[in-house]
């Protein structure tokens, strides 16, 4: 059924890069995704055959060697990882967050230092924004980055990093005026290469977690890192709840593609499944039952598809709003966990058994309604413009 929908922003030149990608995944990662969950981190050479591939930073401009692309480009990205169940690389915050910061707010210095590396694979990144006692409150941050002469010294603690273990660059929010609330805060890149080996910067384990196995997820800490001035994002201090403001839309479609990528899949399996299997003399298929709740399903996921599609055109177009970005990121997280849950249903027992496709899909799924902005702070924004 979604084969024959041809979403609205897909060009020529997409299509094939959706069957570029679709290839690469599964030649290179799919073999390797069932090891990956059970280390609980991606390999490191992965990375660099990614960048090799020109899957990291589509959406970077040419001249600091990233793809040239625009959303579109992420958005075939985010499906086709979704669409092969590989959860574990962490790309979409790499490519889709960390590298749109740096583009945005960055010098021409520091565009030219890092972009092209992590273009590459050689520069894995990464966020720091949770805290401990702070999730979806960013502007209750603790941790600080207080200039001493030509240095920060960062004091804090920050959790639930994804590429945690791996990052060599870190994009840390912190108050550089932490009398000033909100308006203190700043985003501070962190070279890890350079503070390792100053002994206050370290990094706790890998946090073992209900889904996304092969996503490396850590704590970091840190305890008077002296990190160079030139590193602050932006020319002036105080300006990194705004940025985060900025760049909250385009995170949160990320999720929703992924959420909406999901239901699709989740779908199409739980199909060709019930198609196949009998209970009482017939395919499961034909009990009402079953051709009831899968129509249900599916109009849930034509109203995502439609939802998103537009959604990834107005950021392309640099016209999504925060609210309707809020909106698209709750409801399709919602609807993939509902959706996920209830084809697992089909597949009764079987669906329980880690080697059937939809259970991992059913752990790695509930995630998605907290990161990114719980979903219950998505419709505080939602309903802030009531």
């Amino acid at each position: 059924m979604f084969e024959s929908y041809k979403s609205p922003w897909m060009d020529e030149e997409l299509q094939i890069m959706r069957d570029s990608v679709a290839r690469f995944l599964q030649k290179e990662f799919v073999p390797l995704s069932a090891k990956w969950d059970k280390q609980g981190f991606v390999d490191r050479e992965a990375w660099l055959v990614a960048g090799k591939a020109g899957l990291l930073c589509a959406s970077i401009p040419a001249e600091y060697g990233g793809g040239g692309g625009n959303f579109k480009h992420e958005m075939v990205l985010v499906e086709e990882f979704s669409y092969a169940n590989v959860t574990g690389f962490g790309n979409g915050v790499h490519s889709g967050i960390v590298a749109h910061y740096i583009n945005s707010y960055g010098s021409q210095e520091q565009k030219k230092k890092w972009l092209p590396k992590m273009a590459s694979g050689e520069i894995v990144s990464a966020i720091a924004m949770t805290e401990p006692g702070t999730g979806s409150d960013l502007q209750a941050v603790a941790t600080t980055a207080i200039r001493q002469g030509e240095h920060y010294v960062l004091n804090g603690q920050k959790t639930f990093l994804t590429n945690g273990i791996t990052a060599n660059l870190i994009c840390v929010v912190a108050k550089t005026d932490p009398a000033e609330g909100g308006k203190g805060i700043s985003l501070i890149m962190v070279e890890t290469e350079t503070v390792e080996d100053d002994g206050g910067f370290a990094r706790g384990r890998n946090l073992e977690k209900l889904g996304m196995k092969a996503q490396d997820t850590a704590e970091i800490f840190f305890d008077d890192v002296h990190v160079p001035v030139e590193n602050l994002l932006g020319s002036t201090e105080g300006r990194g709840f705004v940025q985060l403001m900025e760049q909250l839309p385009q995170e949160r479609l990320i999720i929703a593609a992924g959420a909406c990528a999901a239901i699709e899949k989740a779908l199409k399996i739980t199909s060709e499944y019930v198609k196949e299997r009998k209970a009482f003399g017939k395919r499961i298929i034909d009990f009402q039952n079953t051709q009831f709740k899968l129509a249900e399903r599916y109009t849930e996921a034509k109203l995502a598809r439609v939802f998103i599609d537009d959604c990834a055109m107005k950021l392309a177009e640099g016209k999504l709003d925060g609210t309707t970005a809020a909106m698209a990121k709750w409801w399709t997280t919602q609807k993939q966990c509902e959706i996920v849950d209830e084809c697992l249903q089909f597949f009764g027992g079987y669906g329980y058994m880690m080697e059937y496709p939809i259970a991992k899909m059913y752990a790695d799924s509930r995630i998605q309604k907290i990161y990114g902005g719980s979903n219950e702070i998505m419709k505080l924004l939602i309903a802030r413009d009531i």
